[in-house]
């Protein structure tokens, strides 16, 4: 669990009169010092506590030990009767906590204004650890029928076969819909993305969640496509999940995932008896953690640069008279409401869409746009320097059936386009205008 509460810059080694001074750990402690629910998501980064490393350096050392020594016997008992924890420098064994994820956490804590943060070894483990915990069997949910093909097909088969926990998936925009969809005493989670996978809809983050609040839900947000340009947990959520093998990653290398909420969910995730991510130990390895901390300090101008490529890329597309998706257009369905809900400077994020009608347009574009002019690559995952393509329905939605992601909007000929920054921004779009000249029949605006 990472805590926002500053410990300084600078970590001491434990001393055997420090283990029997420890006290236990107060999670209400360290609500009092969760950033200001205004905050820049890059000063609260800022502001957090820094690693240096064992020798001096600037940069933390990486603790890649699996288990951890005690200089007394009964510090260890302590340690696991709930004593004594991570919060007083004391760590068991990596699975439970380690001391270089754990600043990981603290700076993911700090990236969308939560009171806590834990991470895991891969996005799809850090929303099955939240739902588990969460959820009991029996238990309902309420979710938007536009998601992730992942999360979808563990919604909508793999939670009621195995759990008896079944979800009703709705048209996130319709905030009537979802409030009649809630059973009074059975739904227990709304679950949405803050801007949609592949379709791009924005979600309305403070009115979803003053409704399920007012039902008592717990509102859950996965905030993969937008770190940064939008702050759920700042909106009204109670839970931010993530995919950092994205975005926040940046460079394609590297599977993890964030869990980020209250420090009272984070610490009953981590319970030795009931937790979900104690049990189930999606353990993120020491070594990845270390990678990615040194990535989140150039975060904001990565998703700065990324934004304004999308936006200008967005422009001239839709100006050269192609069918294009983004909420930084005017004429997006959303665009004042996410206008409303973004955090200055950011922009209105680095993907968008290209319908090419059918997938048979969408793969020759494709083709041509990386084989032929080189304007990116045909791989799915997002956020990397280079630009992104792929036909969404045949890829990264196609756990959806036919009917599926009609309802969702995923039409056949659908390019999802992760906007990389490399090279110069007139560069690549000549790359993309020689490779639209090849295409006929283009699907038009």
């Amino acid at each position: 669990m990472a805590e926002l509460k500053n410990h300084g810059v600078c970590g001491t080694k434990r001393s055997a009169s420090d283990e029997t001074e420890a006290i236990k750990f107060d999670p209400k402690k360290s609500m009092a010092m969760v950033p200001s629910l205004l905050e820049d998501p890059a000063a609260a980064i800022a502001n957090t506590r820094h690693e240096f490393g064992e020798h001096g350096g600037v940069n933390m050392s990486i603790e890649a030990s699996a288990t951890f020594t005690v200089m007394e016997p009964e510090t260890m008992r302590r340690m696991f009767a709930g004593e004594l924890g991570p919060d007083r420098d004391f760590f068991i064994y990596s699975r439970h906590f380690n001391p270089t994820v754990l600043n990981l956490s603290r700076q993911m804590a700090a990236l969308e204004g939560t009171a806590a943060a834990y991470c895991t070894s891969s996005g799809m483990s850090a929303i099955c650890a939240v739902l588990l915990q969460l959820l009991a069997s029996g238990d309902h949910v309420v979710a938007s029928r536009t998601l992730y093909g992942g999360t979808h097909a563990l919604l909508a088969h793999f939670l009621p076969r195995t759990s008896n926990i079944t979800t009703s998936f709705v048209d996130i925009g319709d905030l009537e819909e979802v409030e009649k969809e809630i059973v009074e005493g059975k739904t227990k989670v709304l679950y949405f993305e803050a801007v949609s996978n592949p379709t791009l809809a924005v979600a309305n983050i403070p009115e979803l969640c003053r409704i399920g609040h007012a039902k008592g839900l717990t509102v859950v947000v996965d905030n993969t496509f937008t770190p940064m340009v939008l702050s759920p947990a700042r909106l009204g959520a109670d839970v931010v999940v993530h995919s950092i093998s994205k975005f926040i990653s940046g460079g394609a290398d590297i599977i993890a995932g964030a869990v980020c909420g209250p420090s009272k969910l984070v610490n009953s995730m981590m319970d030795l008896r009931q937790g979900s991510l104690m049990l189930l130990g999606p353990t993120m390895n020491a070594k990845v953690a270390f990678e990615l901390s040194e990535r989140i300090p150039h975060l904001s101008l990565r998703m700065k640069e990324h934004c304004r490529r999308a936006a200008e890329f967005a422009k001239r597309m839709k100006k050269a008279g192609l069918k294009v998706i983004y909420p930084g257009l005017p004429d997006h369905p959303q665009h004042q409401l996410m206008k409303s809900l973004v955090n200055s400077e950011y922009g209105f994020g680095g993907m968008l869409c290209l319908d090419m009608g059918t997938e048979e347009k969408a793969n020759k574009l494709m083709n041509i746009l990386q084989n032929t002019t080189q304007f990116g690559f045909m791989a799915v995952s997002l956020g990397y320097y280079e630009t992104l393509m792929s036909c969404s329905g045949s890829s990264t939605s196609s756990e959806m059936n036919r009917e599926e992601k009609e309802l969702a909007g995923i039409s056949p000929g659908l390019i999802r386009m992760s906007v990389g920054y490399i090279g110069t921004l007139e560069q690549k779009w000549s790359q993309f205008e020689k490779a639209i000249a090849k295409v006929d029949g283009l699907v038009k605006s």
